[in-house]
């Protein structure tokens, strides 16, 4: 009786799983081959020339294979793939995917294996694989990737193994804490010099084992060629030495463009009064601009100075005639005649004017006993009449 019930009830399990499976085909109808067991859904669409992801897929499937097609990972693609949250192998070799961006896997958290071998990779953003947490195996062989750094896989945690064979990788950056288990470069055109001295530290101190460690040799310099890049003759000393004379130069050109910038700025006339329409700060003028400044308005004074000199010579002759002599008594007579004789001939004043001419009469006192001897010269504006 317990073989017999036993099997009825095997038997039971097996109707309500056709019936399931039956509704679930119903609900979401499928155009791809798909395998389903009890605990997996294996949708096979390889060699389609497919140039996008299929809509009508299960939404349950775990396993799914779209390699040989032409599928480029657009944003559609992206939203398809958000779906399968129970998604845990994708193989997307043998496609024509150039560009990883940001989020291009995003909520495939029970995603394990990830291929996308064969493709025309050359870019890959730094939180193209965020939210793959359980990612256990990522293989980017076969691509054009160029350059890498070790912050695009910091987020995977659960990463094992990483296959970079046959890129066009020159050197590997490990900037921050990275575990892996296996690792694959064989095929990279590696550059042995200091870029390359931070991936040899970590291949040599972290437990990771390098795979085909024989292939995975130096390419540059000629003198380091077929050396493996785990054991090439890097010094540590001499790339300290080259790094400090990078920053150093790095710092000379900053403060140069600096400079340049600061003089730009000045000279710019939006400098002077803000977009706000406020006054801003100007520049402090050095002790130069001021000893300039200083000989171009002592040159404009002298020019000025000449200039008046030549236009005008008759204020020059009064100032260089002004002067002050004693008088004797017998000269009153000589002053009377050069009175009579300025009077026949009357001055003109120089400097081009249209305003007559006019008379300048002088009185010229004569010496009178009880004064001290002394008398003012001929420019003093007074009258007198002549003495009867």
């Amino acid at each position: 009786m317990l073989p017999l019930r036993s099997n009825r009830k095997a038997l039971n399990m097996k109707r309500s799983w056709l019936v399931i499976w039956a509704g679930t085909l119903f609900l979401n109808p499928v155009t791809a081959d798909c395998n389903i067991t009890s605990q997996t859904v294996t949708c096979e669409e390889s060699g389609k020339n497919l140039p996008n992801i299929p809509a009508k897929l299960f939404q349950n499937v775990t396993k799914l294979s779209l390699k040989n097609n032409k599928i480029t990972l657009k944003d559609s693609d992206k939203e398809i793939l958000r779906s399968f949250i129970n998604l845990t192998e994708l193989y997307l070799n043998e496609n024509t995917i150039s560009v990883l961006y940001n989020n291009s896997f995003c909520d495939l958290t029970k995603l394990v294996i990830l291929d996308i071998s064969s493709n025309l990779i050359s870019t890959v953003h730094t939180a193209a694989f965020a939210g793959l947490n359980q990612l256990s195996v990522l293989n980017l062989s076969y691509n054009m990737i160029t350059q890498l750094d070790s912050d695009v896989f910091t987020s995977l945690k659960s990463l094992t193994v990483l296959n970079l064979q046959y890129n066009f990788l020159k050197s590997f950056h490990i900037k921050s804490s990275f575990k892996l288990t296996e690792i694959i470069l064989a095929g990279n055109p590696w550059t042995c010099s200091c870029d390359l001295l931070d991936l040899q530290i970590w291949l040599t101190v972290s437990s990771v084992t390098m795979a085909n460690e024989n292939n995975t040799a130096c390419t540059f310099p000629n003198t380091m060629e077929k050396f493996s890049i785990k054991t090439a003759a890097i010094q540590p000393a001499d790339c300290k030495f080259e790094k400090a004379s990078l920053e150093n130069t790095v710092t000379s050109i900053f403060a140069i463009k600096f400079k340049s910038r600061a003089l730009l700025t000045a000279l710019t006339p939006n400098n002077i009064t803000g977009n706000n329409g406020t006054r801003a700060d100007l520049p402090l003028l050095g002790k130069s601009w001021t000893f300039l400044a200083g000989v171009l308005g002592l040159v404009l004074s002298t020019t000025l100075l000449i200039f008046t000199a030549i236009k005008c010579p008759t204020w020059y002759r009064y100032l260089v005639s002004y002067s002050h002599r004693r008088l004797e008594e017998n000269d009153s007579q000589m002053f009377e005649q050069e009175f009579s004789a300025d009077m026949s001939s009357s001055p003109t004043v120089s400097c081009t004017s249209n305003e007559e001419p006019i008379v300048i009469f002088e009185k010229i006192h004569a010496f009178v006993p009880g004064e001290d001897g002394f008398i003012e010269d001929k420019y003093i504006d007074s009258y007198v009449t002549e003495e009867s």
